[in-house]
């Protein structure tokens, strides 16, 4: 498995696209806007490919000079569970830290605070409702 940013527009893009779509959007009857997608422009988009397949992704967006955001992190549903998320993470926390940011937060549907809990990050605040789903907000500290 490889792990790498992509560009955005790419094939590899279309394919991070197709992916969240599946994952994340259409089990609630979603999708993306033009707009949601043009905005990922300044993102740091990134995924895990098997030779040219791609396994999972997600995006890291800047919110100021020392937090940035984990989205859409989204893994083949065959491959959950088989480490590829925890790979993803370790990863995008390594970007975050390289590019000198001091804390990771993210929008955690309530089913994945288990799996986010495991990498150190704690809930922060109460129970909202985001793209039809119960969420948290969680954040880590990066040393």
């Amino acid at each position: 498995m490889a792990l790498k940013q992509i560009d955005h527009g790419s094939k590899a893009y279309q394919q991070m696209v197709k992916l969240r779509l599946e994952v994340l959007r259409k089990p609630l009857g979603l999708s993306f806007t033009k707009e949601e997608l043009d905005a990922e422009k300044n993102d740091i988009l990134i995924a895990a490919f098997d030779e040219e397949e791609i396994l999972g992704c997600c995006i890291l967006t800047r919110l100021d000079e020392r937090r940035i955001r984990l989205r859409q992190m989204a893994v083949q549903k065959n491959l959950q569970g088989k480490g590829i998320g925890e790979s993803m993470m370790s990863f995008a926390e390594n970007i975050a830290r390289d590019k000198g940011y001091k804390i990771l937060t993210m929008h955690a549907r309530d089913t994945a605070i288990g799996f986010y809990e495991k990498f150190g990050y704690t809930v922060k605040g109460e129970q909202f409702e985001e793209v039809k789903t119960k969420h948290h907000v969680m954040e880590k500290i990066l040393m």
